[in-house]
């Protein structure tokens, strides 16, 4: 599952080698300073947080969601799996507006990650 990881000033979504052959993407990562806000769910899978259409990546409702999500004038980052709470983490800059990804840590554990 998708691990939240801090380096420096930095942010990357550390994905399994599985994850990274399903999305077709490289764990994404992006600057600290970049991060606008974190919200929790306790379903992703809802129009209100997934948003756009897949392209490229794997996708089967309610099962998972890995790779990029496109829409006009955003891209968002998911790593979806089952039906576990999730994390977003939306971004003024870089390669995606959004990251969404199931918890594999604590809320705590993300906080702190985040205000080192």
């Amino acid at each position: 599952m998708a691990k939240l990881v801090r380096d420096g000033d930095d942010l990357r979504l550390e994905l399994s080698f599985r994850e990274k052959i399903g999305a077709l993407h490289s764990s994404p990562h992006a600057s600290l300073k970049a991060l606008e806000s974190v919200t929790y769910y306790k379903s992703p899978w809802s129009m209100s947080v997934i948003r756009g259409i897949r392209a490229p990546g794997t996708g089967f409702p309610f099962v998972i969601l890995l790779g990029t999500m496109r829409g006009r004038g955003y891209r968002d980052f998911c790593a979806i799996r089952g039906k576990r709470p999730a994390a977003v983490l939306r971004f003024s800059s870089g390669a995606f507006s959004q990251w969404i990804f199931t918890l594999n840590q604590s809320e705590e554990t993300i906080s702190t990650c985040l205000h080192k």
